[in-house]
């Protein structure tokens, strides 16, 4: 060992080189989610990979929408949502939350209790009560308390480096 770790990596500052930062970011695989809820005008979702547990007692998960997002105001504004977590073969809906809110016709689902969409076909869904929002530069952190849950066995749908990638089982 020669004792420099960096000889194979680019080393940049992130707030001089966005682009690199991003590339870098996408290095980490990430499971990815649909976020649904109950808008004004009907129901809404959003694709996101920036999902992730906070706790278990008392049970919180966080996700952060992107402020620039048209989206956005839809999601802060929400007190019930579901968050699903995609199973690998479920490209084709996160593709259409990634263009439309509206893009339920990619799937099968319907509405909870509180009018939240919920997606049929997940690995686990998790139904949420807005907890708190975190200012978080060009997003904000929703955590939310997990008010009911629901999971099967699968193999999640992953998101590396600007692209979907597989376990094999």
């Amino acid at each position: 060992m020669d004792g420099d770790l960096s000889h194979s990596m680019q080393t940049f500052d992130p707030a001089e080189d966005s682009r690199a930062f991003r590339e870098a970011l996408g290095s980490f695989a990430t499971g990815v989610t649909v976020v649904t809820a109950q808008g004004p005008d009907g129901p809404v979702g959003i694709t996101a990979s920036s999902f992730a547990s906070v706790s278990l007692d008392p049970p919180l998960v966080l996700w952060s929408p992107q402020k620039s997002s048209r989206r956005f105001p839809l999601f802060r504004d929400a007190r019930h949502y579901a968050i699903h977590v995609l199973d690998g073969h479920q490209q084709d809906i996160c593709r259409a939350f990634t263009r439309e809110a509206n893009a339920f016709h990619a799937c099968d689902w319907a509405e909870d209790a509180n009018g939240v969409p919920q997606i049929a076909g997940c690995l686990a869904r998790y139904d949420c009560t807005q907890e708190i929002t975190h200012d978080a530069g060009d997003h904000l952190i929703i955590i939310g308390r997990v008010t009911s849950a629901a999971f099967r066995p699968g193999l999640p749908l992953l998101f590396q480096g600007g692209r979907f990638v597989s376990l094999k089982g």
